[in-house]
């Protein structure tokens, strides 16, 4: 192939990381359907996928070594062999599901695993055979690493955001996918045709001779390739770091991770970028090369502590996105590192597609590990404030090694060693103030200050965070949850647990999909009828906030009440063979990333299986239309009570006269909820029962009641909530 014609590579390979992302978003969420979203099935996928990739180059590689291997022939081969996978990946995946779902995690794991290996494999080939080809023309490794790198990563990032704001937005996953697959197809046919067009070796333009390199390699391969596993853990590491921050300043918001992995990816682009400058600046200058590593992770080690306090401070005044070019910034310092190693530890001859192979799979197997010892272990032990400082000290021992390793002596590495040393000690000493309120700030925002906003607790768990403010509200992941009282007194909210008995004569058993401050638990455990509560809570951080507050805390030893650790669709996969009377959901907002998981039609088709003869769903919407009429149409019988939807294929027995009964004989812990013999509790009385007098609902009052037949007509046109449209989510 002539160098000239070569330049289309760039553009082309620009275009094959455009549908790598788009697949990994749309995959990623399927599997999470399938498998759940906890951060056991999050890890093992991402693992899964990386692995995949690794694998991948190792195999790109080795096949690079053969001179004889038509290696751009290879290329437009994978790219169509991509696209025949993506285009039948939805029905395989959920082929796969119908007989694997609610498998134990060692099982998910390895199903995962095997479901993307073959196309992950394919990715993962395609940047050694390039670069093995560049190379020949460049005579670089460095600057051929980065000018790929740069322009593939950069596919990726840009994916990202069309993802957020077009694909999955009005596409979904399967309309997502096709467009993936033909993005593949236009590469994979535009690479073999211009293969199969040109000449091989035009006169003038013969590739440079191997053998001749421009600088010698400097660092011992096995040391550029733990530094590069170095690199990818950190920068995994704090990847996950970003999106625990950007989910809760965000309150859970949809589009959050594709936004946050978009700047990441634009970041590792352009510091790909940068690397190729540096590399055509200092070709042979390997001392000067080395530094410029370290200085870049120290750099990055520095800022990558700060984002935290400083996205904290900023969201009080701008959007997030205006913060996402910190997280691009500090991707980009660790995302030069790569290529750079590349350039002094690979010699740029006909082994350069390997030796390039085996530092990305250093590369990807500490990016790996990054996920698996940040999600499984730090999270667990150590709240962020003490992830950052970790992960910002690794880093400065990085740079420190490397600045050694570039030959440093005497006076200058004093000098690095004291700068290395008092960055360190810095990090320790200002961790405390920096990130003290930083919660608070991105919970409350512009209101931050304000009487109430003080945090008196936060719970941090590999799950997610937990907070509850001095007034007794609780947050999970910064979205608001309720109150941690039971008193009906203090909160309307208190109603929808209470009502069970408006629309069930004798709710027996009860699943209950979701704990937060344990207040709802605590009263429909104390339901004068209620038999058996099983508590499905995918945050293990929520039970430790009921055992600190004395009013909801008897939950934990009553012995009705079973609390279940796990995502609430996996359990209920798992126990398909349980019948209960009532499922009780008070669903996460319906515009927060994977809703969806709980408001779709498929959702309520496997609800249905769980429930007794007379059984009824009783789920939040939090007032969307969309999740409103999906309930509606998919059941011959709904309520609307407030943002609550109730639904059942019986018959629903709503009875006045026997809610009123039942609230008056409910007692809490032997306490009565409600006193008749006071003015007090009569007129509250009157109050929660005049709920049940806005039927039918012909006007439409938020917190009224309506039938299913004025849901229908009020909510015509919506759309009705699936699993690969997400409809709730993606267009908020």
């Amino acid at each position: 192939m002539p160098r000239a014609a070569f330049q289309w590579f760039y553009l082309l390979f620009f275009v094959s990381g455009f549908p790598a992302l788009i697949y990994q978003i749309v995959w990623q969420r399927t599997l999470f359907a399938i498998y759940g979203v906890n951060i056991e099935s999050v890890t093992v996928v991402v693992s899964a996928f990386m692995l995949g990739l690794g694998l991948g180059s190792l195999a790109g590689g080795r096949i690079s070594r053969n001179p004889s291997a038509p290696l751009l022939l290879l290329f437009g081969g994978i790219e169509l062999g991509i696209a025949a996978y993506g285009a039948a990946s939805l029905p395989l995946f959920h082929a796969v599901a119908r007989f694997t779902a609610g498998a134990p995690p060692l099982e998910t794991g390895l199903l995962s695993f095997a479901l993307v290996l073959v196309p992950t494999v394919l990715m993962g080939a395609t940047l050694p055979l390039l670069v093995a080809q560049l190379v020949k023309f460049s005579g670089n490794v460095g600057r051929s690493v980065g000018a790929l790198y740069f322009v593939n990563t950069l596919g990726s990032a840009v994916a990202c955001f069309v993802a957020a704001l077009v694909t999955m937005r009005y596409l979904g996953m399967s309309g997502s996918v096709a467009v993936a697959a033909a993005l593949n197809i236009l590469v994979g046919s535009t690479v073999l045709l211009l293969h199969f067009r040109w000449p091989a070796n035009p006169a003038g333009d013969e590739p440079r001779e191997m053998g001749t390199p421009d600088c010698a390699p400097m660092l011992p391969f096995p040391v550029a390739v733990a530094l590069a596993a170095l690199a990818g853990f950190l920068s995994l590491c704090y990847e996950i770091v970003w999106y625990r921050l950007y989910s809760f300043a965000t309150s859970g918001l949809a589009q959050c991770f594709a936004y946050v992995l978009g700047a990441f990816l634009a970041g590792i682009a352009f510091g790909s970028w940068l690397s190729r400058r540096i590399c055509r600046q200092a070709t042979s200058d390997v001392v000067r090369l080395a530094r410029s590593i370290s200085v870049l992770v120290l750099l990055a080690s520095l800022l990558g502590f700060s984002i935290v306090p400083l996205v904290a401070l900023a969201v009080r005044h701008v959007n997030y996105v205006w913060t996402l070019p910190l997280v691009a910034v500090t991707a980009g310092m660790l995302g030069a590192t790569f290529p750079l190693l590349c350039h002094i530890s690979v010699r740029p001859d006909a082994g350069a597609g390997a030796g390039l192979s085996y530092l990305y799979l250093g590369n990807i197997i500490g990016s790996a590990a990054g996920s698996w010892v940040v999600g499984f272990v730090l999270m667990d032990w150590f709240s962020l404030r003490w992830i950052s400082v970790i992960l910002a000290l690794l880093g400065t021992a990085m740079a420190m090694a490397l600045a050694v390793l570039a030959g440093l002596r005497g006076r200058e590495r004093a000098i690095a060693s004291a700068i290395v040393s008092c960055a360190a000690v810095a990090i320790v000493l200002a961790s405390g103030p920096l990130f003290a309120t930083a919660y608070g700030q991105m919970q409350y925002k512009q209101e931050w200050g304000q009487p109430g906003t003080r945090l008196a607790d936060v719970v941090e768990t590999r799950s997610g965070v937990v907070t509850v403010d001095e007034d007794g509200a609780i947050f999970g992941g910064g979205a608001f949850d309720g109150w941690m009282t039971t008193d009906v007194h203090e909160t309307d909210l208190l109603l929808r647990p209470l009502a069970l008995s408006f629309f069930h004569p004798s709710p027996k058993e009860v699943l209950e999909v979701g704990l937060s401050g344990g207040a709802w638990s605590e009263i429909m455990a104390n339901h004068p009828r209620i038999e058996k509560q099983v508590v499905i809570e995918i945050n293990p951080g929520y039970v430790e906030v009921v055992r600190r507050y004395p009013m909801v805390s008897p939950l934990l030893h009553n012995p009705k009440v079973e609390i279940v650790i796990d995502d609430g669709r996996r359990w209920m996969l798992r126990n398909r063979h349980r019948r209960f009377d009532v499922i009780v959901m008070d669903t996460i907002y319906y515009w927060r990333a994977h809703a969806t998981n709980l408001l779709s039609v498929e959702f309520l088709d496997l609800a249905r299986q769980l429930l007794k003869p007379g059984g009824i769903l009783y789920y939040n919407t939090t007032f969307s239309w969309d999740a409103q009429r999906t309930g509606a149409e998919h059941f011959p019988y709904a309520f609307r009570f407030g943002p609550f939807m109730v639904v059942s294929d019986s018959p629903i027995q709503i009875d006045r006269e026997r809610w009123r009964t039942t609230l008056l004989s409910y007692r809490l812990e032997g306490i009565p909820i409600l006193d008749p013999s006071t003015q007090v509790d009569r007129d509250r009385l009157n109050e929660i029962l005049a709920r049940a007098d806005t039927l039918p609902g012909n006007t439409y009052v938020s917190e009224g009641m309506e039938t299913r037949e004025n849901i229908l007509r009020r909510t015509r046109g919506r759309r009705i909530v699936t699993d690969d449209n997400m409809a709730t989510e993606w267009r908020q």
